[in-house]
């Protein structure tokens, strides 16, 4: 509706301008003799205008109506005026709208039937001004689709410059999710097959204890389901009304250090600074960054205990995992643990770095922006 209002009041302003146009042109008494003005002149007028009312919705109709009522206009013998102003309008209407294999062929049907009235109009008595007066108007005629045809092809270069951000965004979107169902489900399966080693090995000499240890089991495995949830809740269509728990952040930190250290590795938590509030972003890249070295050290490590250090200042967040167990044989070799937490901090805009502990171990640095992408 605002696109056909706003054509309307540009085919009433047009047509004012025509009408204006053509009078004066008429008055003129410096142009070559024409015919005097009449009725079927402003009906002429009237129809280009409709011409440029159309022009949008019906790109080609408007041309052929344009053409019509101009080359009528000329036959007739009025005298040039604002009339050839809506046949630039519709070319540049048509060409912006429609593929060069449709304007292309339209811009040259109207170009070849205009043609007839400007060379039946042209002093052939001198031939080089009259072919030069044709040039000029092919010109003139041809700038105008080419201009139309570049802010298409323009415009469609942005709506796919807009489509390939959106895709790049759905992907990455989708990337975080899974690094998240990565992270959810390699803890949640470290800790339960620890915890089954230990039931197996206890089973036969302490039932108690392997009952303690399965209850154990049970709650990580219900704590990881959680998670995942909500991580895959993300997927949902907007309308669904399920319950959506809010993504895990360093507010949880205290109920992992506690499951891990259920599991036989005593998790010692040091925090230092003032705490800030983060982005939702940079906690939940802090928290999983803990969550996927801490099951590293359960997979790994061979460690009896771990410190997870996390340190507040004004603009950024440092975390370090650190252990004490038997730390990495030769190179670190990179995995898609590694991988993945390196990938978080970057996405939020941070560092990490990960490598041998100076008195044996195994260690993780993250530098986190506390406000999130800089």
């Amino acid at each position: 509706m605002p696109t056909l209002v706003a054509d309307a009041i540009l085919a009433v302003l047009v047509t004012a301008f025509m009408v204006a146009g053509t009078i004066g042109a008429s008055s003129n008494d410096e142009l070559p003799a024409h015919e005097p003005l009449g009725p079927l002149t402003f009906v002429l007028v009237g129809v280009a205008a409709i011409a440029v009312l159309l022009r949008r919705t019906r790109p080609l109709l408007a041309l052929g109506i344009a053409v019509v009522a101009v080359t009528a206009y000329l036959l007739v013998g009025y005298t040039y005026g604002p009339i050839l102003f809506s046949i630039a309008i519709t070319t540049y209407s048509m060409a912006s709208l429609l593929p060069i294999s449709r304007s292309l062929p339209a811009w040259g049907i109207t170009a070849a039937s205009l043609t007839i009235p400007f060379a039946a109009d042209s002093d052939w008595d001198n031939p080089l001004s009259a072919l030069a007066q044709l040039t000029a108007w092919l010109s003139w005629s041809l700038t105008v689709w080419a201009i139309g045809t570049a802010v298409r092809v323009a415009r469609r270069s942005a709506t796919r410059s807009r489509a390939e951000l959106v895709r790049e965004q759905t992907y990455q979107e989708r990337l975080r999710t899974a690094q998240d169902v990565h992270d959810t489900v390699g803890h949640g399966l470290a800790a339960i097959s620890m915890q089954a080693g230990v039931a197996l090995h206890v089973m036969d000499r302490s039932p108690a204890r392997t009952k303690e240890i399965l209850e154990t089991i049970r709650q990580s495995s219900q704590e990881a389901l959680d998670e995942l949830r909500a991580t895959l809740a993300t997927f949902r269509s907007p309308d669904d009304d399920t319950d959506r728990s809010p993504l895990p952040g360093l507010d949880r930190l205290d109920a992992l250090v506690q499951r891990i250290s259920g599991k036989g590795i005593h998790v010692e938590v040091v925090r230092t600074g003032e705490p800030t509030r983060l982005l939702a972003s940079v906690d939940q890249a802090a928290f999983r960054i803990v969550q996927e070295s801490l099951t590293n050290v359960l997979r790994h490590a061979n460690a009896a205990t771990a410190t997870v250090a996390v340190h507040y200042e004004p603009l950024e967040l440092t975390l370090s995992i650190s252990d004490n167990g038997r730390g990495p044989n030769g190179s670190v070799v990179v995995g898609q643990g590694l991988a993945g937490m390196r990938a978080r901090a970057g996405a939020v805009g941070g560092s990490l770095h990960a490598g041998p502990g100076p008195a044996g171990g195994f260690v993780v640095r993250a530098s986190l922006p506390a406000a999130g992408q800089r």
